[in-house]
């Protein structure tokens, strides 16, 4: 099981929100380029990064120089979500170097152009972002409830060709509360897809517990403030998922 580790950027700085609010925000005081060379010294073999002021639907612009900074620092891909609403923002990112684009609130919205944009940059380069909370999935930064429950937008997920679904349980986000295995474990078997599990990894038995379901088809997962915190190193959660 891949190990990916997470950098979420608020103005430029690398944070953690709990649960998905932007009032409950933890600043932390490295440099988010100096953050993903550590990680790629420390074994990554992908990076996940999020502009949270993009999801926010705010002004984004030092997150983006951000990444592109980070894009230019480490040889090693890159997966990138936050704020993009159509196929001229994803073409940018895949321009820019981004190896993965992540899609959340329009997946939702624009069933059609999602099928479309798989279409355009390939299975490869697009996967979708399917965030919930009670089983219903929330959507522009979090801060919508939509009716959708979490199962039914993997369905239809899959029906427009999609192939990876990133799934968090934003309750758990973020909390170093423990991973949701059997949700994350019904997305995989209900939608056919392979899986990267996020939000709550707390400790190197969470990692454990994922690895024991990865016949369902969870086969990554994405790991936040338990390596900020302190909880176990990057080289301990690869050797586990090893």
């Amino acid at each position: 099981m891949l190990v990916i580790p997470a950098i979420d950027l608020r103005q430029g700085k690398c944070v953690r929100l709990t649960q998905g609010r932007k009032e409950a925000i933890t600043f932390y005081d490295a440099d988010p380029i100096k953050i993903a060379e550590a990680f790629e010294n420390d074994g990554a073999s992908m990076l996940h990064v999020v502009d949270l002021d993009g999801a926010f639907a705010e002004s984004n612009g030092r997150n983006r120089e951000v990444l592109r900074e980070v894009i230019r620092a480490v040889r090693i891909p890159v997966q990138f979500g936050g704020g993009l609403r159509g196929a001229k923002d994803i073409e940018q990112m895949i321009s820019l170097g981004v190896a993965r684009v992540v899609i959340g609130t329009l997946a939702v919205e624009s069933p059609d152009q999602l099928a479309e944009i798989v279409r355009l940059f390939g299975v490869d380069h697009v996967a979708v972002g399917i965030d919930a909370r009670n089983g219903k999935v929330v959507t522009r930064g979090w801060e919508t409830e939509e009716e959708m429950s979490a199962l039914t937008l993997a369905r239809r997920v899959a029906a427009a060709g999609v192939e990876r679904i990133i799934y968090t349980d934003v309750s758990r986000d973020g909390t170093l509360a423990g991973v949701n295995v059997d949700q994350t474990c019904l997305i995989a078997e209900t939608s056919g897809l392979k899986i990267t599990a996020s939000g709550g990894v707390a400790s190197l038995e969470d990692l454990e517990r994922l690895g024991a379901v990865s016949h369902c088809g969870v086969d990554s997962v994405i790991v936040g403030k338990a390596l900020y915190e302190g909880r176990f190193t990057l080289p301990e959660a690869i050797a586990v998922c090893a």
